[in-house]
């Protein structure tokens, strides 16, 4: 059998070059991908995404207790641990106001993962039926406007209602009713409170986000409901933004 005659010293050094040349071409091709993924990233989740895998993996003790510096400009671990104790000192507030006022079972508040939610059974707010707020309503929605003023968070308010169909000649369907709830609500806290209307907004969801079953009276009375959201920082992306002020702003 003849043996294969070894290849050229000169082509097998170019095979090696060209092989060193594309590995180096596909690693600066990934480097600049990485990069332009970085500078585009939305800064809010990926601190809040740095956070929560810093806690999976650190158990109690928490990597962003000191973060260093931050990869997305302008937000820190810091700022989020600041927000933190804020909300949470203002959900305090609120609870303390339900206990003092004995509201327990008709309005309670809790810190959920969008932020406070402090939810309010229709019956504390509103006769069967109506989105005209009660008297002593107007009252109650004053004194816990009086404490969310403080913060500098966006603020939705929703409206609720149970699975009894309504077909009135001022709310064709729970749609409507819902939605004029929460409108009521907002209007008070901006005519009573000078409540600045940027940070507010109203939503109606019906009979389609029930707290409970629709399956006993009970259950429907839990979810029929008003619930005044203060959303926490990294959920503003989910608010529609102005760029420019609002046009009563500009003409000021």
């Amino acid at each position: 059998m003849r043996k294969k005659e070894p290849e050229p010293e000169g082509k097998a050094g170019m095979e090696r070059w060209l092989l060193t040349y594309s590995d180096l071409i596909t690693l600066l091709m990934i480097f600049f991908v990485v990069m332009y993924a970085l500078s585009s990233i939305n800064s809010k989740k990926f601190e809040a995404m740095a956070v929560s895998l810093s806690r999976a993996m650190g158990g109690g003790q928490s990597v962003m207790s000191n973060p260093g510096a931050s990869l997305a400009p302008g937000v820190s671990g810091e700022a989020e641990i600041a927000e933190e104790q804020e909300l949470e000192r203002i959900k305090n507030e609120l609870q303390t106001y339900i206990d003092q006022n004995g509201l327990n079972g008709r309005v309670w508040v809790n810190m959920e993962e969008r932020g406070i939610v402090l939810s309010f059974q229709d019956v504390a707010l509103f006769p069967l039926g109506s989105a005209q707020l009660t008297p002593s309503a107007r009252d109650l929605i004053v004194k816990v406007g009086l404490i969310l003023i403080k913060t500098t968070q966006f603020i939705r308010v929703e409206g609720h209602t149970d699975n009894l169909p309504i077909n009135t000649k001022e709310f064709p369907s729970n749609w409507e009713l819902s939605v004029a709830r929460s409108t009521s609500v907002v209007q008070e806290l901006i005519r009573e409170l000078n409540f600045p209307p940027r940070r507010l907004s109203a939503t109606g969801y019906g009979e389609f986000r029930p707290r409970e079953p629709n399956d006993s009276a009970e259950n429907r009375q839990k979810n029929r409901r008003v619930d005044i959201v203060v959303l926490k920082s990294k959920y503003e992306t989910a608010e529609p933004m102005s760029v420019k002020p609002p046009y009563n702003e500009q003409i000021q």
